[in-house]
């Protein structure tokens, strides 16, 4: 067997399993964004669909999908894109920390938000909570 030989089986063989470690860890992707639109409460089927997945993720992280449109735009994309990964872990109840893990680390904090107990509360963490005033609707006793 030849330098050159070896360096054709070798680069081949690197390359399938590259191609297997991608398509591994897109289907991890994909299965943690399914779960975590269930978890939502959209059907997991849409994390499969392009843009609709898109206008879901910003729907209950946001509040409106249709917010998603600010991609579109050079320079803002960037702003946008931090802001969605700040917004999606409010939206489950999650702080500063887990946001920057989202913007830097996303896979990893991805499938910490599908498979953790984190569960959804709102958009913006704005969960359906009734106010202190309504709960408290008696005044506090009377002590002199």
């Amino acid at each position: 067997m030849t330098e050159q030989d070896f360096a054709a089986v070798f680069s081949g063989t690197t390359g399938v399993i590259y191609g297997i470690c991608c398509l591994v860890a897109c289907i991890i992707g994909l299965v943690a964004s399914i779960k975590i639109f269930q978890k939502a409460g959209k059907p997991g089927w849409h994390a499969i669909i392009p843009i609709l997945n898109l206008y879901d993720e910003f729907d209950f992280a946001w509040g409106n999908g249709i917010m998603f449109l600010l991609l579109l735009i050079p320079i803002v994309n960037c702003v946008i894109s931090i802001m969605f990964a700040i917004k999606l872990a409010r939206s489950f109840g999650k702080g500063g920390g887990f946001a920057a893990g989202l913007i830097f680390l996303s896979p990893i904090f991805m499938l910490i938000l599908a498979f953790g107990s984190a569960e959804y509360i709102g958009p913006n963490g704005e969960a359906d909570i009734p106010s202190a005033s309504v709960m408290n609707d008696q005044a506090p006793p009377y002590n002199p």
